[in-house]
């Protein structure tokens, strides 16, 4: 039985998802399969871009997120899935080796109008490396409260 259900979902509340070190060869998999600019995949056109070295797809560091937060927070739930989000920033480029520390917030919460027994709550995900954030993004996540469960 889960959890955390929609009840527990307040604003305010944060959570810490943990940490994950960035593995460069899991992250050229990533790169090469799902967003194979030459930035991402070779030494070389890293160094000479903007970013100043071979670094992971932003698609790939919030996947790390997404994986976090699936096993500190989703599969203890009675999550139902996501309608959506309206905001996502990469706010600075991540490096193989990079130790990323997750968090989430709760920053809204409200019944459906719709279904009931579900609610919305909106989420700001975060990563940050050494105090620095290099990822912020918003979304909804729809949970179910505990009579529906």
């Amino acid at each position: 039985m889960a959890t955390i259900a929609y009840e527990d979902l307040t604003p305010g509340r944060t959570f810490d998802l943990g940490k994950t070190e960035v593995d460069r060869e899991e992250m050229l998999a990533f790169n090469a399969r799902f967003d194979p600019q030459p930035f991402h995949l070779d030494e070389e056109a890293g160094r000479n871009s903007v970013l100043g070295g071979l670094c992971a797809s932003g698609w790939f560091t919030a996947s790390l997120w997404m994986r976090a937060y699936v096993d500190h927070v989703l599969a203890d739930s009675t999550s139902q899935g996501s309608p959506g989000g309206n905001e996502l920033a990469w706010l600075a480029p991540v490096f193989p080796g990079d130790v990323l520390r997750f968090g989430m917030e709760v920053t809204g919460q409200r019944p459906s109008r719709s279904k009931p027994g579900l609610g919305l709550v909106e989420i700001t995900g975060t990563a940050d490396r050494e105090g620095d954030r290099v990822l912020r993004f918003s979304f909804v996540g729809l949970f179910a409260t505990r009579e529906q469960r």
